[in-house]
Formats: structure tokens, sequence, C-alpha cells
């Protein structure tokens, strides 16, 4: 990462640019879903990347997977990313640029599944073609890992249990960045939490999520893994900002794994954003540093 953001100016900065205000109500969240659906974004990663990587793209079943491989190092193992954005936005150049420097210092290479996105999609056929992809590559791999940020945490988190309850399989490692876990919103400290949130807002969340959910109810575990059993999965790495309303849920989950004896690794930073790590600000050099480490053990 070459550069970085002070802290302070991020928070004003993403309210400045409108960058939340789909998440903000119900009527906003309506207009941004139906906005994207007429026109889709980009997902394509930007022309200016680390020449340290190569990045390829196939088609799996009808998904774009990209992959990101170290340039001039053979790899080892595979990361399976979910990019979060609210199950609505696509992947951003900041997911691609945070990808890239994890596959060249990690020395491993990152599988980017372009997933369909609301209103075309749905949590039961996402979280089933993730279990799939997941399957494929860890027949081929020694070492597979799955990650994901934000909604892409809930994704990685939701596979890992469907992999574990459906097939037996407990992946090496999971790294979890700012994941949703109980998609009701509902835990009573998020009040508390929301003044200081720039990113997330309830009522705009929740309405994503009913498009999300389709038919499974809200605590399906595909849907809301906090809801899930944890016992029997891997390794977990697991970030969250204080100043991010699912900071709540995200330790409950961290109680909840180790009460399951589950090996976890959770960093709390005080003051930090939704998904920092992802964003170019200080603390996510030392978060960035802690995903690498994992990697390469």
């Amino acid at each position: 990462m070459a550069f970085t953001l002070p802290d302070r100016i991020v928070p004003p900065l993403i309210r400045a640019t409108g960058v939340n205000k789909s998440f903000l109500s119900a009527d906003t969240a309506r207009r941004h879903v139906r906005a994207y659906a007429i026109r889709p974004q980009s997902y394509a990663p930007p022309k200016r990347i680390r020449r340290d990587v190569v990045i390829d793209i196939d088609r799996w079943r009808g998904w774009p997977v990209y992959r990101v491989k170290p340039r001039h190092t053979k790899p080892s193992g595979a990361v399976i990313y979910a990019h979060g954005g609210g199950w609505v936005n696509e992947m951003t150049f900041l997911h691609w640029h945070f990808v890239a420097q994890l596959a060249a210092e990690a020395a491993t290479t990152f599988i980017v599944p372009i997933y369909p996105l609301i209103p075309f999609a749905n949590a039961a056929e996402v979280i089933d073609r993730f279990v799939q992809i997941t399957r494929e590559t860890k027949a081929t791999n020694t070492r597979t890992t799955i990650a994901g940020d934000s909604a892409g945490g809930q994704i990685a988190l939701s596979t890992a249990q469907e992999l574990r309850d459906r097939h037996g399989i407990t992946l090496d490692d999971t790294i979890l960045i700012s994941p949703a876990l109980d998609l009701r919103l509902e835990n009573p400290e998020i009040p508390e939490v929301l003044p200081r949130d720039p990113l997330l807002g309830v009522e705009g969340t929740r309405y994503f999520v009913e498009l999300w959910r389709g038919d499974l109810p809200v605590t399906d575990p595909r849907v809301s893994p906090l809801f899930g059993e944890m016992e029997g999965l891997g390794r977990i790495l697991l970030f969250s900002g204080t100043d991010d309303i699912l900071a709540p849920d995200i330790r409950i989950l961290d109680e909840k794994l180790r009460a399951a004896q589950v090996p976890v690794d959770f960093h709390e930073e005080e003051g930090q954003i939704h998904v920092f790590p992802v964003v170019p600000v200080r603390a996510a050099l030392a978060a960035r540093e802690l995903i690498v480490q994992r990697l390469r053990a």
C-alpha cells in the first residue's frame, strides 16, 4: 500500500462523497438496486495495478473468475476471496489493490469469483456456488483459505459452515474482515455505534438483506452465519473496527468461536471503520501484514 490517508479525514470523506447513501434508508437502497440493475457496475481490475502480479480470467459455470498470482514467485496454496459491497455492489479498485498486495507478498493465488448480485441472485444459490468452487479448489491445492470482507465475510463464513456440514471439509483458514453475521441487525448496541459509523446504516442494509435472503429465514446460517454451529471450523483470523455497526455481533462471534474451541485470532481496532484493512489507512498496514503472515505460515 503506497500511501495512507489520515484516519481523521476518512469518515467525513465517505459522507461527503455519498458512498454511504444507499445504506441509510430503504428508499435510497431501493433506488440504488434499481439503478445498478439497469446499468451494471464494472468489476474489472484497474489498469494500473502492481506489476509483480499477473491477473487472468476465465468462466466457471457462468461466473467470471479472476486469478491473481505473483509474477516472479511460484504461488503456494489458494485463497478464494468474496468481495464486500452489501450484496449489491461490485468489486472495487480498493478490493483489487488489496488482493494484489496480498497475492504478491504472501506468494499465493487469489481466486476472485464475480458472483451475481441482488436483485438477480440470493444467498442460497451464491453460497452453494462458493461451496462448489471451494471444493474444486481444495481438490488441487494442499492449502485452501476462504476470505471475505463485509457481505463477502458473511459469504465466506457461511461457506465454511456449509463445507463442514454438508461435505465434512474443514478449511485450513478463514479470514473475515468486518463480516456481516446477524442480518436481523437487532443487536441492542447498534444504536450506540450508529452515529460513529460513517459507512453503514440499518434501514438501507435491511432492504438489501430482504432481497439477499430470498426464501430463506433471516436466521438461516446461509444468511446469518452467527446462527450456525462453530465447532469444527478451522483457524479464524478476524478483524473489526469499533466504529462499525457490525462490531457488536463480531464480538459475539469471537466469544462463540472461543467457546467452541475454534482457534481464533481477533483484532479489534479502536476508532477504525468498517472494513478498515481494505481502506488505505494506517491501521490497514498492520492488518495486511497479519494476513500475509497467516497465508505464508
